[in-house]
């Protein structure tokens, strides 16, 4: 696999500038951003008001903390362009989330807020081991969702050759691999192993193909699948992080060398890590929620916007700028099941430990009374699929389940499933919970 160190000549100077250097542009960008907010969103400047804080009182950049947190709440009240810094003639670009409860969330971009954006995906692929020339497929959906169009213009930027092919058709994304011999793949890694079952289905070595990297994000994944990835297609699997409302994807990306945590370009984007209960910033190197403040976003500044993504900031080993660690769940999608705190990461661990299961699962939380119950449904590997006897899955099942309680704490109903049961994604991400317990009233 692809281990190559970049050239110094190939990095933005900033990649390699001393922790004072970057620390001083981030407080000369943090206060133009301020002042940005304050005096063109009227929400910014209620809340500010409200705060009793101003953007002259930032003096350090620990002074961060004295100003309110932003939220998804924040952008749907002031749905859909109530946000935005400068008058919508001069936002050349808006996306929106695809929202699962109320409003969508819309976020705008300035003709420099896209160059920006393309710059540090463009940084982004090239950390990830891309480089001028190389052929990209990608699989990311596009249209108002951020991945695609963001994954695009940074490829673009970067002078790779690119393969708009979007999510889904499955068949055709492997044909075109087949024909076109991309070497790199942008999409979420559930649907990457969706991408290799169609490979093996069709007997073909997916370790055998053109790709010899993929860059995947949009959804948490754990290292477990990034081995399951790597062995099965051959490939070195990077993880790239982002979201709509700070920027897309780009935010941040693991470097190729090193391939430990996703470096933040942090001279785009300052980060901070809340205990997410009292707000409070805790000290780099504890878990706790991320939370991002943009530095030149002109069209929607953000500022302290809360993430809900449970993680850590590592120090800086391959570029000067600090790493996030593995997402280990959401502070608001955490599932609470009879009082045990569960994160579907946590059994996705489980799952790629047992040797006869495939890496695809879905947890389907019900009520049984007045008790909360979780199903956990796993498959078996292909190869395995119809050739067990009914006693040796039940086995499976039954050490699975012992797995589950001993390191999560909680009681669960395991099934395994044969082979390609468990529904599938046909544009992005998995969907690994379903919850079924009946809504509270408001």
């Amino acid at each position: 696999m692809n281990q190559r160190k970049p050239n110094p000549g190939e990095l933005d100077s900033i990649e390699t500038a001393s922790r004072d250097e970057l620390q001083a542009l981030q407080l000369q960008r943090l206060k133009w951003t301020l002042k940005h907010a304050y005096e063109n969103v009227p929400h910014y400047r209620a809340s500010f008001d409200a705060a009793g804080v101003h953007p002259d009182d930032l003096k350090a950049l620990s002074d961060l903390s004295k100003f309110p947190f932003t939220g998804k709440k924040d952008l749907r009240d002031n749905y859909p362009f109530g946000l935005f810094a400068v008058p919508r003639e001069k936002v050349v670009r808006v996306h929106a989330s695809s929202g699962t409860t109320g409003k969508p969330t819309v976020v705008g971009y300035t003709q420099n807020d896209i160059n920006t954006w393309a710059d540090v995906v463009a940084r982004s692929i090239r950390a990830a081991g891309g480089r001028a020339g190389d052929m990209i497929q990608i699989s990311y959906g596009y249209g108002l969702f951020t991945g695609g169009l963001g994954a695009h213009y940074g490829a673009e930027r970067l002078g790779c050759t690119v393969i708009p092919m979007s999510g889904g058709q499955t068949e055709k994304q492997v044909q075109l691999i087949q024909d076109f011999k991309p070497k790199i793949i942008m999409v979420t890694p559930s649907y990457m192993l969706n991408v290799i079952e169609e490979f093996q289905r069709q007997g073909i070595d997916p370790a055998e193909t053109s790709l010899k990297l993929g860059i995947f994000g949009a959804e948490p994944w754990t290292d477990a699948m990034r081995s399951e990835i790597e062995a099965r297609a051959g490939i070195d699997a990077v993880d790239i992080y982002g979201l709509s409302e700070v920027m897309g994807p780009g935010v941040a990306c693991e470097c190729i060398e090193s391939k430990d945590g996703p470096v933040i370009w942090e001279d785009h984007f300052y980060p901070e890590i809340i205990n997410p209960e009292t707000g409070e910033v805790v000290a780099d190197g504890e878990e706790g929620e991320l939370v991002f403040t943009s530095l030149t976003k002109e069209a929607l500044p953000i500022i302290r916007y809360r993430t809900r993504d449970l993680t850590r900031l590592l120090p800086p080993t391959s570029r000067s700028m600090r790493r996030i660690g593995k997402i280990t769940g959401r502070s608001d999608d955490m599932l609470i099941i009879r009082g045990v705190n569960v994160f579907p990461s946590q059994i996705e661990e489980l799952i790629l430990k047992q040797a006869g299961l495939a890496p695809q699962y879905q947890l389907i939380v019900s009520r049984d009374g007045h008790m909360d119950k979780l199903d956990v449904l796993a498959e078996l590997r292909p190869e395995l699929s119809g050739k067990l006897s009914q006693a040796e899955v039940e086995a499976i099942c039954r050490d699975l389940q012992h797995h589950i309680k001993t390191h999560v704490g909680v009681t669960t109903r395991v099934r395994v499933l044969d082979a390609e049961t468990i529904e599938r994604t046909a544009t992005g991400k998995a969907r690994r919970v379903i919850d079924q317990r009946p809504k509270i009233a408001a």
